[in-house]
């Protein structure tokens, strides 16, 4: 007997929180570090160090 729809959503959703919270909120989190870490490495290179 196949499972029906909302059990099959439901298992959709639990994949869905798995891998945003598991994956991609991780990734997410080291692209903005980094990118904030480019832009203040970038500005001391061009502006000079702050004093």
């Amino acid at each position: 007997m196949p499972p029906s729809p909302p059990e099959i959503q439901k298992k959709e959703e639990l994949r869905s929180f798995l891998f945003l919270t598991a994956v991609m909120v991780p990734v997410l989190s080291v692209i903005v570090v980094a990118g904030y870490g480019f832009v203040v490495w970038m500005s001391q290179l061009l502006m000079g160090p702050p004093h």
